[in-house]
């Protein structure tokens, strides 16, 4: 009897998301960074091998700047892992970016402070993160998700508290889109193993400052407005998956050709 196929694309689900795949194996991993947010489930989606992991684990156990982000990247790499797609709650900034809208951010801007960012501890490694969303994922999104919003950059916030009126105002002044709490280092570290990577951002919220009338944000309100679109995120992020093409050099994978990695590549 042949081994079943290894799964080449995963599904990093955020909060509100915690499962995905029906009749899956469960494979418990372990890295040499501690153990992942959850065991990494396995199924099939479109008729391909695909993998799962709630980011926050399990009931939403690890909040955002606690999660082991090096180990759920290190995890999903090392069952076979080549691309990732990565649906996350996020803040609204603009006026375009209101609750309900569906967006695929290009940028990203990090005010995260206490995080351990990279799988580089020794040795001169320097990563090109320029454009940090795999622009081939990016198109398999917007195509199962036409309505979206293409382009936008996301600020993500050291959390797990919300912003400042003050901070709030201030980064929608300087015209990003997005506000959020996981979208790194968990972009960066998936290009540090070479993974083509791309987010689907729900916008749960507007920010507490974008308008003097808004009231400061509650995570009772992020969490029914990610549970009343759940369903219609599921659906697109498993498009997403029949249609995304095989890893290819997209630039996320081809950057390390040549080089002498300082860590380990499962």
């Amino acid at each position: 009897m042949t081994s079943p196929e290894r799964p080449t694309l995963a599904v990093i689900g955020g909060s509100g998301f915690y499962e995905f795949l029906d009749d899956a194996e469960t494979v418990e991993v372990e890295t040499p960074y501690g153990a992942p947010s959850a065991p990494v489930t396995i199924g099939e989606v479109g008729g391909r091998r695909v993998a799962f992991l709630p980011r926050h684990g399990k009931g939403h156990a690890q909040p955002p700047h606690k999660i082991n982000v090096r180990a759920n990247i290190w995890a999903l790499r090392s069952v076979g892992v080549r691309q990732v797609l990565a649906p996350c709650a996020v803040g609204g900034l603009q006026p375009h970016t209101q609750p309900g809208t569906l967006v695929v951010p290009d940028q990203l801007v990090d005010r995260t402070t206490s995080r351990i960012g990279t799988f580089v501890e020794t040795g001169a490694m320097h990563i090109p993160f320029a454009d940090p969303y795999c622009p081939q994922l990016r198109g398999s999104l917007l195509g199962a998700a036409p309505d979206a919003v293409d382009g936008g950059a996301m600020v993500v916030i050291e959390g797990p508290r919300f912003s400042t009126r003050a901070e709030s105002q201030w980064y929608a002044a300087q015209g990003w889109s997005l506000v959020n709490m996981t979208g790194l280092p968990e972009a960066a570290l998936a290009r540090e193993m070479g993974l083509c990577y791309a987010a689907i951002a729900l916008v749960t919220d507007v920010d507490a400052g974008v308008s003097a009338e808004d009231e400061s944000v509650s995570m009772e309100a992020v969490f029914a407005m990610f549970a009343a679109n759940i369903d219609r995120l599921k659906g697109l992020i498993g498009d997403a998956v029949a249609a995304a093409p095989p890893p290819g050099p997209c630039g996320c994978n081809t950057w390390m050709d040549g080089l002498e990695i300082p860590y380990e590549l499962p």
